[in-house]
């Protein structure tokens, strides 16, 4: 059942960041990016096994118990660091690029019309 759970807000997850990253908002797009590289971290760290015990805490040798892999918790915290520092320069860039055209329409930054 809780696989069921976990697989189900993974693809809520991966699905609502697809949706922002279609926007023609650029921060919307910018969040759609940093919501689906969230999603891959949540989804290592479910395929990381957390049914052990803790690294530190367990003894070493042949009655040892099973441990969970601290490699793949130590890995993902560095990509939720770069994340998040990635993601506020994005929204700097954004900030800067609303500054010199009035817009952050991707449309009309583009210099496409609708049209009509």
């Amino acid at each position: 059942m809780t696989e069921f759970v976990l697989a189900l807000v993974l693809g809520l997850l991966f699905a609502l960041g697809t949706f922002l990253v279609l926007r023609r908002d650029v921060v919307r797009v910018v969040w759609g990016v940093s919501i689906i590289s969230q999603a891959a971290n949540v989804y290592l760290v479910t395929m990381g096994l957390l049914d052990g015990t803790v690294p530190v805490l367990e003894g070493h040798g042949e009655g040892a118990g099973a441990v969970t892999d601290p490699l793949v918790q130590a890995l993902v915290l560095t990509a939720i660091v770069i994340g998040f520092g990635t993601t506020a320069f994005a929204l700097v860039l954004t900030y800067r690029v609303y500054e010199e055209h009035g817009t952050i329409d991707l449309l009309e930054l583009g210099g496409e019309t609708d049209g009509n």
